[in-house]
């Protein structure tokens, strides 16, 4: 098997944790020699591509390899509800709840929509340096009884508690949550089902995650090396969780935090997403600005124009592995588990319907829907 993201050790290979990405992929369309992806050591990676082009799908094929990896445990950032099938791995599936103390007192008025240099901003970091300063748990009721008590003008007092009130409403804050930690203890994979989640609520949530993940192995209270999945990871990198994830991509694999990005749209990430990423998974791109985002990821080791050489079938990818040097083409593996990133099709719940009414008129013998009238009442009144 070609592992990804390993340079190649042929007497330590085959013990080492390893993912089963899929096959090469022939010029004639047939399947190769096996490719796997390396998980022994922590990676930055993204996966690109066009929507219904397997992003998702590969992200999935992943997270089912980094379950069965030993000293390793994933956690994936699901914002549209279509990793539920991981349940047949073994993973969890679980809604977000972090402690309010998990976002930085600096990042809460960003979060809440404030100024942080306004008067109601700057009494909400304030409040949040101070309840962080004094207690071990913090809610979001703690919050505002500090807000509604502090030295400043009622109008910046009562912005900040009716900012703090809509974060409440969010759902996901809580002072007894478990630390971040919890999510990657045991192995298993965990799925943070963030769907119908405002989109503030899900950027304190990632923010928190990769802080947490980060903080967790430099301080040595996790022992498995954690792999961040992040699907549409666009939506993260502009806002309050671009520092955190920004931190995983520069410094995570000094404390062994491995974090990879899946997006249907490259050219929204930041340039330091392409640049620090050690492996690359494309599908087929046509937006000229993703294509050009892709283009930075071209090394003088790669010959020709990578965008000219991506592929078109769905479920195919160019894949850059810069610890070998190498890009190569392939075909990613079925998945054990179900893929709930499928759309549905008009023709499909025709077809449901056309099915239940055949079955229902099977059922009725005679088509009628019941007995059939005796003759007297079938000819109605005379």
């Amino acid at each position: 098997m070609h592992v990804l993201g390993r340079e190649t050790d042929p007497d330590r290979t085959p013990s080492l944790p390893t993912v089963r990405l899929g096959s090469f992929l022939a010029r004639d369309g047939s399947a190769g020699a096996a490719v796997g992806v390396d998980a022994d050591r922590p990676h930055a990676g993204v996966v690109f591509g066009k929507r219904g082009t397997g992003k998702s799908y590969t992200l999935g094929v992943l997270a089912e390899g980094l379950a069965d990896a030993p000293g390793v445990s994933p956690v994936v950032v699901d914002p549209m509800g279509v990793f539920d099938g991981l349940r047949a791995a073994g993973g969890r599936v679980v809604d977000p709840a972090i402690r309010p103390d998990a976002v930085p007192p600096a990042a809460w008025p960003d979060l809440l929509g404030l100024d942080p240099t306004s008067g109601p901003g700057g009494v909400l970091w304030r409040a949040v340096a101070d309840a962080t300063e004094d207690a071990e748990a913090v809610s979001v009721a703690d919050l505002r009884e500090r807000v509604v008590e502090a030295d400043a003008p009622a109008d910046a007092r009562r912005a900040a508690a009716n900012h703090l009130r809509l974060a409440a409403s969010w759902g996901v804050f809580d002072a007894e949550a478990p630390p971040i930690a919890a999510l990657a203890a045991d192995g298993t994979p965990t799925v943070l089902d963030l769907a119908g989640v405002p989109e503030a609520a899900a950027a304190a949530v990632v923010r928190a995650v990769a802080r947490g993940l980060y903080h967790a192995r430099i301080e040595s209270d996790l022992d498995r090396l954690p792999w961040l999945l992040v699907d549409e990871a666009h939506a993260f990198f502009d806002g309050v969780a671009a520092p955190a994830l920004g931190t995983l991509l520069t410094r995570g694999r000094a404390p062994g935090v491995s974090l990879v990005c899946a997006t249907q749209r490259p050219g929204a990430l930041p340039s330091v997403a392409v640049s620090q990423s050690d492996l690359l998974i494309c599908h087929r791109l046509t937006a000229e600005r993703d294509v050009a985002r892709l283009a930075e990821a071209e090394a003088t080791y790669l010959a020709g124009d990578l965008a000219e050489r991506l592929p078109t079938g769905t479920g195919e990818a160019l894949v850059v592995d810069d610890a070998t040097e190498t890009a190569h083409t392939v075909r990613v593996r079925e998945r054990r588990t179900p893929h709930g990133g499928g759309s549905p099709r008009a023709s499909d719940v025709d077809a449901a319907a056309h099915a239940a009414t055949a079955e229902r008129v099977e059922d009725d013998g005679d088509g009628s829907g019941g007995d059939a009238p005796d003759a007297a009442e079938s000819e109605g009144p005379r």
